[in-house]
């Protein structure tokens, strides 16, 4: 009995070895976690995911002709393999330019480590323009004027600018309210903000390809949506048919906002400092530090 233990324990003892993991295992295995986790994400949210499922029924039937030795079949996967890579780059060429402008949008750094910045940032836009926006939106809203005024942060918008009519104006309420009155010359199409200035009016946005959008809303929303979903800007979105006020950021749509909601939001949009603690990785904790809202 005791050579029979002592057996089975050499056995396990050569058999069973763990692999030795070093640091740069561990890193690489959170990386490649990060990566794939992002990218199913994406997947999902897109119409990859579609594409993907059709994919997995040609591999399914390509499988079954393995199996079953179908070999007209196989002929044709074989010699279709090399055009179908290049078929996929083709029909993902919209998902994979967008998910790469979210990566470069992305400070990925910033998330993994707290970095201090006691530096005051530079204000999008003064607190009379929040004042003004918010003004401008809910008088629309009230005589179900539509609305699309585009606020641009770190993305630039020149190419959307690029396909309107310049204006270059200070913000007022009056004065986006005059722009998007009916029957009037820039009232079709987008107003684009950049700081505390009307940049141009009567822009053209992408519209946004998500199939998931309620089939009640049109083309201004579609449009809000599909700028937020290739830059950082944040759109905000006046229904003619109920009223309503929508925000568009990053790639969703938020909808029935109230002014105080919608002063919050353009409030955090400001970028602006406020007193509040916050953790500094290396000069540890102090009072009264500055924080940038998000």
């Amino acid at each position: 009995m005791q050579d029979f233990l002592e057996i089975i324990r050499t056995f396990a003892n050569e058999s069973v070895k763990l692999p030795k993991i070093d640091i740069t295992d561990i890193v690489e295995i959170i990386i490649i976690s990060y990566l794939f986790y992002h990218i199913m994400v994406w997947i999902k949210n897109t119409r990859a995911w579609t594409l993907i499922k059709g994919l997995a029924i040609l591999l399914i039937f390509t499988l079954f002709a393995l199996v079953f030795e179908l070999n007209t079949i196989i002929w044709i996967a074989e010699n279709t393999l090399g055009i179908g890579v290049i078929a996929i780059v083709v029909m993902f060429q919209p998902e994979l330019r967008k998910a790469l402008e979210q990566l470069g949008r992305k400070n990925i750094l910033k998330g993994f480590i707290p970095f201090d910045d006691t530096k005051n940032t530079k204000e999008r836009f003064t607190d009379n323009t929040v004042l003004e926006l918010v003004r401008a939106v809910f008088a629309l809203a009230k005589t179900k004027t539509g609305a699309l005024i585009v606020i641009e942060q770190d993305s630039v918008l020149s190419e959307y600018v690029n396909t309107g009519i310049s204006i270059d104006a200070i913000i007022s309420s009056q004065l986006l309210i005059n722009i998007f009155e009916h029957n009037t010359p820039l009232h079709d199409g987008a107003v684009i903000i950049r700081g505390d200035r009307v940049v141009a009016a009567t822009c053209y946005l992408p519209l946004s390809d998500n199939m998931e959008i309620s089939k009640e809303l049109g083309t201004r929303h579609r449009a809000g949506l599909g700028v937020s979903e290739l830059t950082d800007s944040l759109t905000l979105i006046v229904s003619e048919e109920t009223g309503k006020v929508s925000i568009a950021f990053a790639g969703q749509l938020f909808r029935n906002i109230d002014s105080e909601n919608l002063r919050n939001k353009l409030i955090r949009l400001q970028n602006k400092t406020i007193d509040a603690k916050r953790f500094r990785i290396w000069k540890g904790k102090s009072k009264n530090e500055k924080e940038v809202n998000q």
